[in-house]
């Protein structure tokens, strides 16, 4: 799998400085915005290998281990797999909800979205200011900036509450409407700037598109409960006419439909020594024991089993989960392994257990978008059934007539099982400490809807506020 981003040499010497830059400081919040690149630099870093540092944060350590942890293995999706005796740093702690602010997860994603921050406004800054003559050119990357600069504030978010905005205050936590307005602002920003995905160049396939600004914000106007808002925007994606349904849910994690009809925003995995892939994502959650080729890590519950079981859904569960005992759709056998259930969203057939996996991430795909406009659409006596039930008859379900909330809920639980939204959906919904509690752990209502401010912040910035609880 090969990188749709030009300039890859570019793209590796922009890691290098902005790493230098931003690593010299300690303190995960006191990184200057405003900083600006030596002109000797200036002179070999464009504005587009600046972007591109941002989409590189992406394919970092974190997403592979720290990640899963605080999306799924909290959640009651998966457990924490691999070896009894090993506790994956803490991912014991989070699959029990016995962590505290000290859990390294927590700190590696809070450090690396806020980095993802700043490096998406110095590369909106270095675009605007860079001297580019080609107005549509400089518009569309300040858009893509814009876009995963809005990305991982909705992450840090949805995981916090209220949160410092770096352009106001690094210490002072903005309440969450200010948040997700300002998330609001770069995209509707966005939109205005970004191409469809049908006019990239194929060099560029993978870039952020309208489109990917469209849907994130429907998705962000769900999380707002602004029924009407999500609605509307989910049919600017649906009517655009870019995006459909794949017609076989079994091969959506396959290499064939990287970038596919489906794909709205996925993370490219270059898996090239030079720009490495995303590091260890299928690694980690590969099968662990002699037939194996990973580390065994978020293994599918059985509560999800039992989830999919109840509705039908066959399909779906076999193209989640990998089985003890099956041989995979590519001649693999899973025979002699540790565990019994592995993540089958996570394998790549191609790189296996390689440390750069070659595997793209989907972050937006457009059934969630069908899935968002159904919601929606029970809250404001539109048609919900019409969105759903194409999900629903892809996988061969029958089609509900008058679906309840209850009943989209289910379906966003079983179409997109392992894709790092249970945990925040459950939150969202008002779920979880009834999910939790048939997943056989405790919920703790006023202190688990919110993740911890990692410790090591706090004694670097103590004036800043802990969430309740904690």
């Amino acid at each position: 799998m090969k990188i749709n981003i030009k300039n890859n040499i570019q793209f590796v010497f922009f890691i290098g400085v902005l790493l230098f830059a931003t690593s010299c400081s300690d303190d995960y919040l006191d990184v200057d915005s405003k900083e600006a690149l030596a002109q000797e630099d200036s002179e070999t870093v464009t504005p587009e290998a600046m972007v591109n540092g941002v989409y590189g944060m992406l394919t970092e350590w974190a997403y592979a281990f720290s990640y899963l942890g605080i999306t799924e293995i909290i959640s009651d999706n998966a457990d924490k797999g691999s070896s009894t005796t090993d506790t994956g740093s803490d991912k014991d702690v989070l699959d029990a909800l016995t962590f505290t602010s000290s859990a390294g997860s927590i700190l590696e994603m809070w450090d690396n979205w806020y980095k993802s921050v700043n490096r998406a406004t110095n590369a909106i800054e270095y675009a605007e200011s860079y001297g580019l003559t080609d107005e549509d050119y400089k518009d569309r990357l300040v858009g893509e900036a814009e876009f995963l600069r809005a990305l991982n504030y909705f992450w840090l978010v949805r995981s916090f509450g209220a949160v410092p905005l770096q352009h106001i205050d690094l210490v002072e936590r903005q309440p969450v409407a200010d948040v997700y307005a300002y998330i609001e602002e770069d995209l509707l920003d966005a939109i205005g700037k970004l191409p469809l995905k049908s006019e990239y160049d194929s060099d560029d396939l993978g870039r952020v598109t309208k489109g990917a600004a469209q849907a994130l914000l429907a998705k962000v106007y769900l999380y707002e409960e602004d029924w009407g808002n999500a609605y509307d925007m989910a049919d600017e994606v649906i009517n655009s006419n870019e995006y459909s349904l794949h017609p076989n849910y079994e091969e959506l994690w396959r290499a064939s439909t990287e970038n596919g009809v489906e794909s709205i925003f996925e993370v490219q995995a270059r898996g090239e020594s030079i720009a490495h892939g995303v590091q260890q994502y299928s690694q980690t959650q590969g099968a662990r024991g002699s037939d194996g080729w990973g580390w065994g890590y978020n293994v599918p519950s059985e509560t999800l089993v039992n989830a999919y079981e109840a509705e039908g859904d066959e399909v779906r569960m076999n193209a989640s989960i990998i089985f003890e005992g099956e041989t995979l759709w590519d001649g693999r056998e899973v025979f002699t392994v540790e565990n019994p259930r592995y993540n089958e969203k996570a394998y790549s057939s191609a790189s296996g257990g390689a440390d750069d996996s070659d595997k793209n991430i989907r972050i937006l795909r457009y059934a969630e978008i069908l899935l968002i406009k159904a919601e929606a659409a029970t809250y404001l006596g539109e048609d919900a059934a019409t969105p759903l039930n194409l999900v629903r008859t892809r996988v061969g379900l029958d089609a509900i007539s008058n679906p309840t909330i209850e009943q989209i809920w289910n379906e966003r639980h079983l179409e997109l099982a392992m894709e790092h939204d249970r945990w925040y959906d459950l939150i969202r919904t008002g779920q979880a400490q009834e999910a939790m509690a048939t997943d056989g752990k405790t919920f703790v209502v006023g202190k688990h809807e919110l993740l911890p401010i990692p410790y090591s912040q706090l004694v670097q910035t103590p004036s800043m506020e802990q969430n309740p609880g904690w």
